[in-house]
């Protein structure tokens, strides 16, 4: 990836995500970036709950990585870029349920099943 648009999505893109995020899941865990590190090592965004007793959920606390498509990233550099971000991080609070189901996560409980979840290659599609 071109080292201006990783650092561009890397300050201007995945921060909003990061925060988005958070806020749909009330801060009840962390969510952070993990910036472009190279070929291999895209950025990421992470959430992560501490282990806590759970009266419910899966048997793991929350450690899932979300990386984007490389050609998607590009495509938000577009003049259309920015409309097409906005809709993205509006279209999360239907996202999350989706990924929920799909992955074995469970938000409310701050639980998954697995040990770690990686939701790769992802779109910025509504």
């Amino acid at each position: 990836m071109n080292p201006h648009t990783a650092r561009r999505f890397d300050t201007e893109f995945a921060p909003r995500i990061a925060r988005a995020i958070g806020d749909l899941l009330e801060r009840r865990a962390n969510t952070e970036v993990v910036g472009y590190g190279g070929h291999g090592h895209p950025t990421q965004v992470r959430i992560v709950s501490p282990h806590a007793e759970h009266v419910r959920g899966y048997a793991h606390p929350l450690d899932i990585v979300l990386t984007w498509d490389t050609d998607e990233i590009e495509r938000l550099m577009a003049p259309d870029g920015a409309a097409r971000f906005e809709r993205y991080l509006a279209a999360l609070k239907l996202k999350l349920p989706a990924w929920e189901n799909a992955r074995g996560i469970d938000f409310g409980s701050r639980t998954q099943a697995e040990v770690l979840v990686l939701l790769g290659g992802l779109d910025f599609e509504a």
